[in-house]
């Protein structure tokens, strides 16, 4: 993060005061003018409701006026934040000095092979990488030869952005499907490529979503998506064949995307088709690609369900009966309800969000009390235990688990304060192999520092949890900035993990928090769908009720408080901002969902018809006029705002580049403050921003620098 480079970071590391309180920021809004953009009045009336647009015409991506507007706003960015170069250079540095830059996976076996990616000093991306395995090995030999799949350096050569979609290997292992986008846009071309020869074959196909082999090592399965994004159809491609690829299936409702998958065990290849709220799987064996696609059960409104495949049963995870989950199994020739058996009921405060098939046992992951557990389910016995973990606050993941015949699983876990760290635990013995810590350079030492879980109540008296990390020797006197990040929609649960970049807040005093409010699924099902619809201001006002406990316990106060949020978390940065703005010094907000109104009223958007369910639908007025009390955007008023950092990509596809820039726009005509305002747009770069990791982390040092500065942090 920021950081005029006198000192190393291991002289940082020697207090939790190291950080300087700067006399005058050094974001300097008055560096320049700030553009100011044209209005073009635009006029519509929904249910009675006439609103005004005077931004709407920066939706023209093509017209030179938007170009000329964004490119102006980026070079005011660059002169308000001119000042502060030393520092952005600095803390650059400082993140690659707790990066490991030469590295290498954990490999993972599969069919004869140990496949594992590597990274090479001063290279943006990954190579993916495989050996020939033997009998026996537990890990690949080093005198072994190594293959190169795809170097994704020299995928990128003479491109501003690569993003790596599809990534699956044929079951003999020659050939290789993968598929790529050079804009950000998310739109990926897929090829394949023959791994005895190296030359890639002729078979390509645009706007490729999910791609899976079938097991004769010659046909793919892919989906492709519609103008909106949204994938629709699936198609059987078989290579070397004259004839046009087949369609399978279409799906017509546009409230489901479709996605393929395939059974761990090999056996089966699934389709499904979702809403927010309903699935419907259909399947074919992988070995007669060629037949036709059944339905595990149709689909009835409010009903989810996901399927693997075991020997000769299905094993179904559903929320019929059960809305946090249970797992069941049925007769792979007759799944219907009435044949279903119980694996794991439904338990109250417990939800179960995977499950996975081995060849003895199956694993679930679970949420309980808003932490994760993994339950390992012995399938011969019905034995079953849980995998403990001890801190207050972590996250734990199934990682890479191909091998469908093996008794043991592989895990990622982390906190705030421990690094990403891989185990082999067996399933039998109960026993935990370590297999590698993310190294971290630089004298990191997680004894330096303190994780705890804590939680404020909300007005309605809810309890919301809060991870929080911070260096040892804080005094609670509400001196110490604060760095709040939050997220809370479409039920994804923020998981608690470790960021060698954030060393540089932590090792200047930053406390670092997070907030798992409402909307997400920290708590389960209720807890997302207590803060999406019609209760969606549950989630800004849980952020509020958290950001006040923080100052009242004197974690810190309202001058040092700076908040975060990306997408979904930045119409959350936008409401609470209209909302409280006299509670946050400073907010950061990346590719920011902020127009929701009349992003919900265009169907033609991607996303917008899917998220009815989660947003509500304008075209119904109960569902508009309740959305119109936070929009962002409309909601901007004449007012004394925090400092802003907005961040977007023109080739955004989830939201697009317009909507921060209107709401910059908009807001440049109404704050009443002298605090800086910025947007930086990546003019080259999608929804994640920029693709190669050393382009990624000068972009968390402009971040950084900025939250630094407006906590007063000059070094």
């Amino acid at each position: 993060m920021r950081f005029t480079r006198a000192m190393t970071s291991a002289v940082l590391m020697v207090s939790v005061t190291a950080w300087v309180v700067a006399e005058q920021p050094i974001v300097n809004p008055k560096a320049a003018t700030p553009p100011v953009a044209k209005k073009v009045p635009k006029t519509d009336s929904v249910h009675g409701d006439v609103r005004v647009d005077n931004y709407f015409w920066l939706r023209e991506k093509t017209n030179p006026d938007v170009t000329a507007y964004l490119e102006a706003e980026n070079t005011y960015t660059a002169a308000a934040m001119k000042g502060t170069e030393p520092f952005q250079d600095a803390l650059y540095k400082e993140i690659l000095s707790h990066i490991k830059e030469t590295d290498l996976s954990v490999p993972f076996r599969l069919r004869g092979y140990w496949y594992y990616y590597r990274t090479e000093q001063g290279k943006q991306y990954r190579i993916h990488c495989r050996k020939k395995a033997v009998a026996g090995e537990i890990r690949p030999a080093s005198e072994t030869p190594e293959e190169i799949l795809l170097d994704l350096n020299r995928l990128a050569e003479g491109q501003k952005f690569m993003g790596l979609g599809a990534f699956t290997v044929s079951d003999d292992g020659n050939l290789l499907a993968y598929s790529t986008d050079f804009t950000g846009f998310r739109q990926y071309t897929l090829h394949v490529k023959d791994l005895r020869t190296g030359a890639l074959r002729p078979d390509t196909q645009e706007k490729v979503v999910s791609v899976r082999w079938a097991a004769d090592n010659k046909t793919l399965f892919y989906t492709i998506e519609d103008a909106a994004k949204r994938p629709y159809q699936l198609y059987r491609h078989e290579l070397s064949s004259q004839q046009p690829d087949a369609l399978v299936y279409e799906e017509k409702d546009e409230l489901y995307r479709i996605w393929l998958d395939r059974s761990r065990d090999q056996k089966y290849l699934f389709l499904n088709s979702a809403s927010s709220e309903t699935t419907e799987v259909r399947y074919v064996p992988s070995d007669t690609p060629g037949a036709e696609l059944r339905v595990i059960l149709p689909r009835v409104n409010d009903h989810e369900y996901y399927v693997e495949h075991h020997g000769d049963r299905f094993y179904i995870l559903t929320n019929d009966g059960a809305k946090d989950f249970r797992a069941v199994w049925a007769p792979a020739d007759d799944p219907r309800k009435e044949n279903w058996k119980e694996l794991l009921p439904a338990r109250e405060g417990i939800r179960i969000e995977g499950l996975d098939m081995f060849a003895h046992h199956g694993v679930t992951y679970e949420r309980e009390g808003g932490l994760p557990k993994i339950r390992i389910i012995d399938l011969r016995t019905g034995e079953e235990h849980l995998i403990e973990f001890q801190d207050a606050a972590y996250s734990v993941f199934l990682d890479a688990n191909p091998e469908f015949d093996t008794t043991t699983v592989r895990l990622q876990y982390q906190s705030m304060i421990t690094p990403s760290t891989l185990y082999d635990y067996d399933m039998e013995k109960r026993t935990r192999v370590l297999m590698k810590q993310t190294e971290v350079p630089g004298g990191f030492d997680s004894a330096n520092y303190v994780a705890e879980r804590i939680f404020a109540k909300a007005p309605d008296g809810t309890a919301i949890p809060i991870s929080i990390a911070y260096r040892k020797g804080l005094k609670k006197d509400g001196t110490a900035p604060l760095h709040l990040q939050g997220y809370g929609s479409y039920g994804f649960a923020i998981p608690v993990t470790f960021s060698p970049a954030e060393l540089c807040l932590l090792d200047r005093g930053v406390i670092s928090a997070s907030a798992h409010i409402r909307g997400g699924g920290e708590m389960g099902e209720k807890w997302h769908d207590d803060g999406k619809m019609m209760s969606k201001k549950n989630t800004f006002t849980d952020f509020i009720a958290v950001a006040e406990y923080l100052v009242n316990e004197q974690y810190t106060s309202k001058d040092r408080l700076v908040i975060e949020g990306g997408s979904a978390g930045g119409l959350l940065m936008g409401a609470v901002t209209n909302m409280r703005p006299d509670l946050f010094h400073a907010v950061v907000t990346h590719v920011p969902f902020v127009d929701v109104l009349n992003t919900m009223l265009d169907a033609s958007l991607p996303l917008t018809v899917g998220e009815y369910l989660e947003w509500g639908n304008p075209n119904n007025k109960s569902e508009y006029d309740y959305m119109k009390t936070y929009c962002p955007y409309t909601n901007l008023a004449a007012k004394d705002y925090p400092a802003i950092l907005v961040t977007t990509s023109l080739n955004d596809s989830q939201v697009m580049y317009w909507e921060p820039a209107k709401y910059v726009a908009k807001l440049r005509t109404l704050k009443t403050d002298q605090n800086p305002l910025l947007l930086k747009t990546n003019m080259a770069a999608g929804h994640g921003g920029a693709s190669g990791r050393y382009d990624y982390y000068k972009d968390r040092g402009f971040e950084f620098t900025f939250i630094l500065a407006e906590m007063g942090i000059t070094r």
